[in-house]
Formats: C-alpha cells, structure tokens, sequence
C-alpha cells in the first residue's frame, strides 16, 4: 500500500487543523520545503500538498511555495486546495505539480472535472471527496452539498475518472483512527476506482486495517498529523505497507 504524507499549508507555513475547523489550528512547521527533502529523504514516493487558504478562498494562495516544493524534490507532488478552473491547473502542472486534486469545482462544475480528464488525462486529475455527516463537504470543508455519495461515484466512473480520496472530516487531524466502516461501504461501491484513505490515522496497526481493504481498491493512506506529533514514523509506515 502507498504511504503519501501530507502537507497542509497555511499562510505559507505547515500546519493541521482539526476536522477542518481553521479556528483549530496547529503550526508544526515554518519551512515546508525542509519537511518536503525529509520525506523524500526517508523514502516517501509522493507527498500530498494541500492549500488550506486556497481552499477555503477559492483560488491558491500559496502557489510560491507549492513551486518551491516541486522544484527542490524529485518525487512526484500531489496538490490541491483552490484549483476551480483549468487555467489554474495548467499553471500548476506547468511549474511541477504531478497530480491535481479537485474537491469542490468536481461537485459545482463537473463539466471542469471532464475537461481536465481530457486535457490531462486521468492519471493526473484525482477527485476528492470530503465526507461530512454522510455527505460531500465542499468550499475548503465550510459547506456540506446535498450530493449523494452513490449518486456523484456513478457520474465519476462516466466520465472516466480512475481515482478518488476519500477523507473523513470528522476524524480529519483527530487521531481516532480511520473510519473503516465507511472506507469498506464506498470501496465496495466504487468497484473500478481507485482509492486513497485520508483523516484520522494514527497508528501502524491503522495502516494494516486499511491495508485489508486493499482487495476492494483501496490502495493509499494519506497521514499528516500523526507523523507531526510522532505517533507514526514515516519509515515504520512505509515498512508496515510493504508487509
């Protein structure tokens, strides 16, 4: 399984919140480039790069530092936080970015989501979907859609889309473990898409709970603050995922 650590940034420092409260906030880092070399130093094969402040306003706003990331480590980088229109992505992609992650302009303005599959491919363009309260949260987790979960997974296996991560905002930077009962229900629904867990890991037999959803097409786990706080050691995780 994937081991993908995160890095949410904010004001372009790298923090967490907690269940995507912004009032909950923790900074943990200053230089996020720093934290970037350490995971690629200790074997991480992608990192997850999130702009809070992008998300919740709509457009990124720590695109500076999001390029600095991309032009200091050589693994692929996976971004999202803000991207609502094509040009944004292609700017994104031009200074580095390997994969784009759309949240809410897939939800608002599907029609973005299908033009970027075509432009890019879907290799490049993965879907988020945000849970909260048993539906899809959107505008950086402040306002939950009336979109049902089966009903958006059908439209995105249409259109083409290969993969999707799923994140409990309930969990979201709480540490009280992931949510399998909802990761096995959607896996078994999304036969055909791939799926990345995120929210609420905080320990390696965590990572070994997810790893036996694998069968269903569960094949990542994104983990941010547990490796903050040092619950998890980014090299114990990769091991454990080896297994």
């Amino acid at each position: 399984m994937l081991i993908i650590p995160a890095i949410d940034l904010r004001e372009g420092k790298v923090v967490r919140l907690k269940k995507g409260e912004f009032s909950e906030q923790t900074t943990y880092f200053e230089e996020p480039v720093s934290v970037a070399l350490k995971y690629q130093e200790l074997g991480a094969k992608i990192i997850h790069v999130v702009d809070l402040d992008g998300a919740f306003f709509g457009q990124p706003q720590n695109l500076e530092v999001i390029e600095e990331i991309c032009n200091n480590v050589s693994i692929p980088i996976q971004m999202g936080g803000g991207l609502r229109n094509l040009e944004l992505i292609e700017r994104v992609m031009d200074f580095g970015v390997s994969r784009v992650v759309l949240g809410s302009v897939a939800i608002i303005k599907p029609e973005i989501l299908e033009e970027a599959i075509a432009r890019f491919s879907a290799k490049r363009v993965v879907v988020g979907l945000d849970i909260k309260e048993g539906k899809i949260a959107v505008s950086g987790w402040q306002k939950v859609s009336d979109h049902k979960i089966d009903d958006f997974i059908i439209r995105l296996r249409r259109i083409g889309l290969e993969e999707i991560i799923v994140t409990d905002i309930e969990r979201d930077g709480m540490l009280s473990g992931p949510n399998i009962p909802l990761l096995e229900e959607l896996a078994k629904k999304t036969i055909g898409l791939r799926i990345i867990a995120s929210g609420g890991v905080s320990s390696l037999p965590d990572i070994i709970s997810l790893k036996n959803l694998s069968k269903y097409g569960l094949y990542g786990v994104i983990i941010g603050k547990s490796l903050y706080d040092g619950k998890i050691a980014l090299k114990d995780a990769l091991d454990v995922a080896k297994w």
